[in-house]
C-alpha cells in the first residue's frame, strides 16, 4: 500500500495476513515473503511480520526520473511501491527530468537508507512522447513484447497450407456452407459457423474452431510460450498475442475458400432452446465468406446494400437460420434468469499518431450478440461432456457470491424503494438478481442497482470441478472457442482430442490432470494481469483525450461516492473525480454506502444522479481525470434530494 504497509496472500486461507508498516522489513510489492503471525492478533484480523524475502516480485520497476544535482530519482507509476528510487549519477543511463525510464533495485532501503537504490536498465522516451504511456503498462506488467527464437524458428517450421495426408485422417466438412463473422479489423479468424434445421424441427449447430492445439504441440517451445503468456492482451493501438501472429493469422486462420483443419463442435439444440446432443470432430474445413459484424447489422435490419446481399447470398438461409436459433436460446437463458447488465466498455479513436482524440461508448449489434449466443452453446456441450465422461478439464467457472456482499446489496436496493423481499443472503439464484434489476430497468435506479450487482459477484475464474457459472444461470460451463487467444480453450482443446482419439480413461487421467490444474491456475493469474494492464491502459487513453477538453463542461452521472468525494462517468463512458471540497458553501457527510448528505440543507447526492461537471486536469502518466462541480449547478438542485 502507498502508506506503507502491506497484505499477504496465502494459498489455503481465505484472508489475506496484516503486515504493520515497520514489519515489512524491506519487501516490496509482488514478493514472495516468510512470515512470522503475531499470536495476539488471533480473533481479529490476522498480522504478521515478514522475516525473510524468498524471491523479488519486480525485475524492473516503471516509474518517471527526475533529476537532482548529480543524483536523481525515479518516482514509480505503480503506487503500491511506496517510496521513490535513488539514483546515482552513473547508473542514470543518461536520463533527464520527465524521462518515463525503467529502473532495477540494487540495495533495498534499510535503516541507514530511507529509499531503495537503484540503476536505470531502459529509458522507454519522455513522459509526454504518444504510445510512451502505453509501452510504460506493458513494462510495468512485464509483459512480453517479442517471442523467443526457439518459438520463432518453430513457427517457421510449419507450412502454411495444411498436410493433405492430415486431412485425409479428419472428417470432411468442406460442402458444409459455414460463415466466420468478426470485426472489420481482425485478421485472426479463429471460428466460423453454421446453423440448419433437421426434419425434427431441432437446430444443428456446427461450431468449427481453428485447430491450434495441432500446431502447437504439447511441451513445445510455442506451447510453454503461450502457457506462461495466458492470454492475448489489446490495447487501442496494439494486440499482444499468445501466439505468433504467423500461427494466428496464418495456417490457424479460417480465410474463405482455403483448406484449414479444425476441432468442430457438432450440436443440436431443440425448440425451446435447450442442447439434446452433440459431438466433437477433429475436421477439415473450407469457409464460404469472410462475414464484418457491421455488414451482417445490415443485412438483419433490412438496410444492407445489393452488393452485401450478393456476398452474402451464398450464407444467407443459414445467417438468418442461426438468428433464429439465438434468439431462442437467449430467451432462455432470460428465462433461467441471465442478467443483462450494463457495459461500460470504451471504444478507442487515435489518430495517425497514436493520440486518443476520441473516446464512445462500444455498441453491439444483432450479430454480435448472435454469435455470442452460439459460442455459449459450444461452451456449454464441451463443458458437459467433460462431466459427463468425467475428464480432467478447465471450466469456467463464476461462484455465488459471499452472504455479505449480499447483505449490501440487500441495504442499498431497501435505500431505493426496491423490493427485496425475493432474495435470499445464502446461495441466492440468478433469477433472484435478475428480478432486483428488473425492477429497476427505465429508472435512475437502474444504472445503480447494475454497478452494485456487479459488486456484489464473484470474479470468474477458472478452475478444474465444474463448479457452474453465476452469471450465465448455467451449471456447465467453460470456454471452448478461442485457442488462438486463451490457453485453457487450447488445454480443452488437448484434452478433448485425446477424448475423440480413444485414448482411454487412464491415459487421460494420467496424463492431463496435472496440467488442467496448472493451466486454470496459471490462466486465471494471466487474466487478472491482463485485465489489470487493459485498464490502466484505458485509463491512460481517457485520461489523454480529457487534456483537450481542460475547462469545457460535460453531463454525467455520479458512478461511485466515497469519503472523498464523486466518481463522475460521462455519456462516453470516461470516468473522473469530484471532490467533495469543492461543492461551496455545502457540508457534505458520507454515510458509508453511495451518498454524500449536505448537513445544512440535507441536499443528496447518489449513485445514479445526474450532474453537470467542468474538466479541471488530466494527467496521462497515471491516467487520472479531475472534475469540479459545473457553476450553475455549484448548488444541488431540490429535485435531486
Amino acid at each position: 500500500n502507498s502508506r506503507g504497509f502491506g497484505f499477504v496472500k496465502v494459498d489455503g486461507l481465505e484472508e489475506d495476513i496484516f503486515i504493520p508498516a515497520n514489519a515489512m522489513n524491506n519487501a516490496m510489492h509482488k514478493d514472495t515473503v516468510m512470515v512470522k503471525l503475531n499470536p495476539s492478533s488471533r480473533g481479529k484480523r490476522q498480522e504478521g511480520e515478514v522475516v525473510k524475502i524468498i524471491k523479488r516480485g519486480m525485475d524492473g520497476i516503471v516509474g518517471t526520473y527526475q533529476s537532482v544535482k548529480g543524483y536523481g530519482f525515479v518516482i514509480p507509476d505503480d503506487k503500491k511501491i511506496a517510496d521513490d528510487i535513488f539514483i546515482s549519477s552513473g547508473d542514470s543511463m543518461g536520463a533527464v527530468t520527465g524521462h518515463k525510464v525503467v529502473v532495477k533495485i540494487t540495495k533495498p532501503a534499510g535503516q541507514k537508507r530511507k529509499n531503495p537504490e537503484g540503476k536505470i536498465i531502459e529509458i522507454l522516451g519522455h513522459i509526454d512522447d504518444p504510445g510512451v504511456d502505453i509501452l510504460s503498462i506493458i513494462r510495468q506488467f512485464n509483459l512480453p513484447t517479442d517471442f523467443p527464437e526457439d518459438v520463432m524458428k518453430q513457427t517457421e517450421s510449419i507450412p502454411n497450407v495444411i498436410d493433405p495426408e492430415e486431412a485425409k485422417k479428419r472428417e470432411d466438412l468442406r460442402d458444409v456452407t459455414m460463415v466466420t463473422i468478426d470485426g472489420e479489423d481482425a485478421k485472426d479468424l479463429d471460428d466460423a459457423v453454421s446453423v440448419e434445421v433437421l426434419e425434427n424441427g431441432n437446430y444443428k449447430l456446427g461450431v468449427y474452431i481453428a485447430d491450434v492445439s495441432h500446431y502447437v504441440k504439447e511441451g513445445s517451445a510455442m506451447d510453454k510460450e503461450a502457457q506462461l503468456r495466458g492470454t492475448s492482451v489489446y490495447f487501442a493501438d496494439r494486440v499482444i498475442p499468445m501466439l505468433p501472429p504467423e500461427i494466428s493469422n496464418g495456417v490457424c486462420s479460417l480465410t474463405p475458400d482455403s483448406d484449414k483443419l479444425a476441432f468442430s463442435a457438432i450440436i443440436q439444440v431443440d425448440m425451446d432452446g435447450s442442447i439434446t446432443g452433440y459431438r466433437f470432430e477433429k475436421t477439415v474445413i473450407r469457409t464460404k465468406v469472410r462475414g464484418i459484424y457491421s455488414e451482417v447489422n445490415e443485412l438483419f435490419k433490412g438496410t444492407a446494400t445489393q452488393d452485401l446481399l450478393d456476398k452474402y447470398k451464398p450464407v444467407m438461409k443459414g445467417l438468418m437460420t442461426a438468428r433464429e436459433m439465438a434468439s431462442i436460446t437467449k430467451e432462455r437463458s432470460r428465462r433461467n434468469g441471465t442478467m443483462e447488465l450494463e457495459s461500460n466498455e470504451p471504444k478507442f479513436i487515435l489518430n495517425e499518431d497514436g493520440i486518443c482524440i476520441d473516446v464512445q461508448p462500444r455498441q453491439t449489434g444483432e450479430s454480435e450478440q448472435m454469435i455470442e449466443q452460439l459460442m455459449v452453446t459450444a461452451n456449454q456441450a464441451a463443458a458437459k461432456l467433460a462431466e459427463k465422461e468425467h475428464l480432467p478439464f478447465v471450466y469456467r467457472v463464476h461462484e455465488n457470491p459471499k452472504s455479505l456482499k449480499i447483505e449490501t446489496l440487500i441495504e442499498l436496493v431497501s435505500s431505493l424503494g426496491l423490493d427485496f423481499s425475493g432474495i435470499k443472503k445464502e446461495n441466492p439464484s440468478t433469477a433472484e438478481f435478475a428480478a432486483i434489476l428488473d425492477q429497476a430497468v427505465g429508472t435512475p435506479a437502474q444504472k445503480i442497482v447494475s454497478y452494485q450487482i456487479l459488486r456484489t459477484m464473484e470474479k470468474a475464474r477458472y478452475a478444474t470441478d465444474p463448479l457452474g457459472h453465476f452469471g450465465l444461470a448455467l451449471a456447465d460451463y467453460c470456454h471452448y472457442p478461442s485457442p488462438i487467444r486463451r490457453y485453457p480453450d487450447t488445454a480443452i482443446h488437448r484434452i478433448l482430442t485425446a477424448f475423440v482419439n480413444k485414448k482411454g480413461k487412464n491415459y487421460i487421467n494420467e496424463h492431463y490432470a496435472t496440467y488442467a490444474q496448472d493451466s486454470a491456475t496459471n490462466s486465471s493469474e494471466a487474466e487478472v494481469k491482463a485485465l489489470v494492464a487493459e485498464r490502466s491502459a484505458e485509463d491512460c487513453y481517457m485520461a489523454e483525450y480529457m487534456t483537450q477538453h481542460i475547462g469545457e463542461q460535460f453531463d454525467g452521472i455520479i458512478s461511485g461516492v466515497t469519503n472523498r468525494g464523486l466518481f463522475v462517468q460521462l455519456t462516453n463512458s470516461v470516468e473522473g473525480f469530484v471532490p467533495i471540497d469543492t461543492f461551496v458553501d455545502s457540508e457534505f457527510e458520507f454515510d458509508g454506502m453511495m451518498t454524500q448528505v449536505d448537513r445544512l440543507t440535507g441536499d443528496k447526492l447518489t449513485i445514479g444522479m445526474p450532474i453537470r461537471i467542468q474538466v479541471v486536469a488530466a494527467d496521462v502518466s497515471s491516467g487520472r481525470i479531475d472534475f469540479m462541480p459545473a457553476s450553475e449547478v455549484g448548488k444541488i438542485t431540490k429535485e435531486n434530494k
